[in-house]
């Protein structure tokens, strides 16, 4: 850290916040939901967790598309921000080949102008989720 100090000598003026909600279940992992950098938010990847049990839901892509989107939106709203505060997406999918899937719900929950995405196709997701999605807002 002091290194960094050197090279980035308002690294302590600019703490990081973590963003939670007790409206979300708990993360599987040492890390927060979010966290604020000024007056922008990045999310960490979400997957499908139902909040009252923290255990995946069970459905189709679709299904658990929709419900990231109701846990990102929990996120963003704790962070006084909204989806028309996002500027890029990161979306995760166990199979390629359910992007189509995906894609129909997330386009549901945005209007142009659209933010920046990246969508990949990965081995395996946490809580063996078939799709996560990450974002940033400022």
């Amino acid at each position: 850290m002091t290194s960094d100090i050197k090279h980035f000598p308002n690294l302590l003026d600019m703490p990081l916040k973590p963003i939670t909600s007790d409206r979300l279940a708990k993360p599987v992992g040492p890390f927060s939901p979010a966290v604020r950098d000024g007056d922008r938010v990045y999310t960490s990847g979400q997957v499908a967790q139902d909040p009252a049990t923290g255990k995946l839901i069970q459905g189709s892509v679709a299904a658990q598309t929709e419900q990231i989107f109701h846990n990102l939106k929990v996120i963003l709203e704790a962070a006084d921000k909204t989806l028309a505060d996002v500027v890029k997406v990161n979306v995760y999918l166990t199979d390629i080949k359910r992007f189509t899937e995906m894609n129909e719900v997330y386009a549901r929950h945005f209007i142009a102008p659209y933010p920046a995405r990246t969508t990949v196709a990965v081995a395996a997701l946490p809580l063996n989720a078939e799709v996560e999605i990450e974002m940033i807002a400022n």
